[in-house]
């Protein structure tokens, strides 16, 4: 994937952070981007940058603003033009419908589902003049099915699957594709950080409240391994995945088809 210049959203940590580590292990240079301080993210792009060996740059952007959302892609883009976009930044909020605060909804919004249509608006052209490109949602099994008490993040899931068709039709003779993955649940630190909760809560161990949280989840009784789910996604970013356009993979153990 040399010479290659992929944007990865949300990716100082987690899901994104290993989707930049593959991409960068496959030859690709890299402009991560999060809420970290420039200086912590730039400790974050600095060992990336060493035990890859590509190019890691880290440029700090509050996605809710559609204005630091386009100087991002201006500063990115001055160093080599963007053809691999991975839109994986995500707010959620676990609550009621009637406890769903309106600046809430809005600002899951902005950073789930309108940032990637910004990222698409601003990269495309870029991507046609040169006739290859890759934009990759991480998308959802809630993009598909519902869930209570996460009315933010179900229906931007959805959009980004719906989003994902349609610039895959719309982009479809150009040499770009439009792709979404689904990962299964991940031991994130968030996850890590609610399974202890309940853990307590219950009384019981920290391994009895993790299998209790996988027994609704991924069907093979493991969490999901975010070094898979970078090797999936570089490869959707890949020349081998040219004939891929449009799809949601899933990447979680058979949860989608349990």
């Amino acid at each position: 994937m040399t010479q290659h210049h992929a944007l990865v959203t949300g990716a100082t940590s987690g899901l994104g952070l290993a989707i930049a580590r593959a991409l960068a292990a496959s030859g690709a240079a890299v402009t991560l981007t999060g809420i970290l301080s420039q200086e912590d993210g730039d400790a974050v792009a600095t060992s990336l940058a060493e035990e890859t060996g590509s190019t890691v740059t880290y440029d700090p952007a509050d996605l809710r603003s559609r204005s630091e959302t386009e100087t991002l892609v201006d500063r990115a883009s001055a160093r080599a033009p963007v053809d691999i976009v991975v839109n994986n930044a995500v707010l959620r909020h676990f609550k009621p419908v009637e406890d769903c605060d309106p600046d809430e909804w809005d600002a899951s919004l902005a950073v789930n589902l309108t940032a990637a249509f910004n990222f698409a608006r601003l990269c495309v052209p870029a991507m046609k003049q040169q006739g290859w490109g890759r934009i990759l949602n991480v998308a959802s099994i809630y993009g598909t099915k519902g869930a209570a008490n996460r009315i933010d993040y179900v229906t931007t899931k959805a959009g980004l699957i719906g989003m994902t068709r349609a610039l895959a039709l719309e982009l479809a003779q150009t040499g770009i594709t439009c792709n979404a993955i689904s990962p299964g649940t991940v031991l994130s630190e968030p996850i890590e950080d609610r399974i202890a909760g309940q853990a307590r809560d219950a009384g019981i161990t920290l391994d009895e409240a993790k299998q209790t949280y996988l027994a609704t989840r991924n069907p093979n009784g493991r969490f999901v391994d975010l070094a898979a789910v970078g090797a999936a996604a570089t490869f959707l970013c890949s020349d081998a995945a040219a004939d891929i356009n449009g799809a949601d993979l899933p990447i979680d153990g058979g949860w989608s088809v349990a």
